[in-house]
């Protein structure tokens, strides 16, 4: 799996479908053959591997506006990367973004980066991958 790194990835990325939604998070994704994304890439390398992960990009956008501390921000960041890592078979060939859209009740989570917070994002980070594993998935 490759990481998304330029603001033109993010940005095309964004401007592609969504596959799912939860509570706090939803997944975009764009394909590799989308005009949009190829303009984005235009400078990077592409992978060398024909390994079918390989062409699976992926991103993380935890703005501030949700996540106020960077604590907190590094620690979903952290939770996306490794469920996406474990789903990343059932991931399409294509560049994908997870986003958080609303914020984790700090009342609730206390603490900006405590257990209870790091389950409660795995949780529903598993939801949102299941969700989109659902509907017969032909392409971004």
């Amino acid at each position: 799996m490759i990481r998304l790194q330029t603001r033109c990835q993010f940005q095309a990325v964004l401007a592609g479908r969504v596959l799912s939604r939860t509570d706090h998070f939803v997944l975009h994704c764009i394909g590799h053959d989308n005009p949009a994304w190829l303009a984005s890439t235009a400078g990077a390398n592409p992978p060398a591997s024909t390994d079918a992960h390989a062409r699976v990009w992926l991103g993380a956008m935890v703005p501030k506006r949700w996540a106020k501390r960077a604590v907190t921000r590094n620690t979903i960041k952290r939770q996306i990367y490794a469920v996406a890592t474990a789903n990343v078979g059932w991931l399409l060939q294509g560049a994908h973004l997870v986003r958080l859209r609303s914020a984790f009740d700090r009342s609730e989570f206390v603490s900006a980066t405590s257990d209870a917070l790091r389950q409660a994002v795995r949780e529903e980070l598993h939801q949102l991958f299941e969700r989109m594993q659902r509907p017969a998935l032909a392409s971004c």
